[in-house]
């Protein structure tokens, strides 16, 4: 068995609980302070999720509500920009909680030494702050959406990591929560474990190596257990 010497992570969903308490209540705010009606409750966001991408998210949403598709897409990309700050503000105050285990499983990769890296299609601006304040400072890399805009399921912020670190993907495991994720880090060469969170249950885990029920899953530890040098 191959040794492994990295792990990347995704950070919405997988390492945070960010979707339904974070970008949820992020998108409603910024909708209440451009003096819009709109609100996303809990069920309603979890299906808008299938659209990736915040500002992509946005537009799909206005049109929906039939506004002309320019007219949504320069809402969206204003709007999107005051959700961001509200994110941000909202990470910077530890609103965002580290998923159950989370700390655990990081700790305990640093103590055999694997490097830990993200790989996340979210904006810088908010995502460090979070990392900082959730986890401190133990990743060796964050490649964020700011320096790979393109999204998920494209492998295109796997390949940068790789890229940037010279990882061999042999030696290399991903950990996702969504369909969109586990297709990014498959589709770039990596082993993919999957730790899937309310929002992603439903989803086609089918090409992870292993689908657990969160981070402190007592399979996905014995898993990385079973893994290390």
């Amino acid at each position: 068995m191959t040794p492994l010497r990295a792990v990347i992570f995704d950070v919405d969903g997988t390492l945070v609980d960010s979707e339904r308490d974070g970008h949820r209540v992020a998108f409603n705010a910024a909708f209440a302070e451009a003096g819009l009606p709109d609100r996303w409750e809990v069920e309603q966001y979890g299906k808008l999720l299938k659209v990736a991408g915040g500002a992509q998210r946005l537009a799909f949403w206005f049109e929906q509500q039939g506004r002309p598709a320019e007219d949504a897409r320069e809402l969206a990309h204003r709007l999107h920009r005051t959700k961001t700050r509200i994110m941000r503000q909202m990470a910077a105050d530890g609103q965002i909680r580290a998923r159950p285990g989370a700390r655990e499983l990081i700790e305990r990769l640093r103590s055999h030494g694997v490097r830990l890296h993200v790989a996340t299609t979210g904006t810088r601006a908010w995502v460090e702050p979070l990392l900082k304040h959730a986890f401190g400072e133990p990743f060796d890399t964050v490649t964020t959406g700011t320096e790979v805009p393109v999204l998920k399921p494209s492998p295109a912020v796997y390949l940068d990591v790789l890229i940037q670190t010279g990882l061999s993907p042999d030696q290399t495991v991903a950990v996702e929560d969504s369909s969109n994720g586990v297709r990014s880090a498959v589709a770039a060469g990596l082993r993919c474990v999957a730790a899937q969170n309310a929002y992603t249950r439903t989803d086609d885990l089918s090409a992870a190596v292993l689908v657990a029920d969160g981070l402190d899953d007592p399979e996905l530890v014995t898993w990385f257990d079973d893994h290390l040098a």
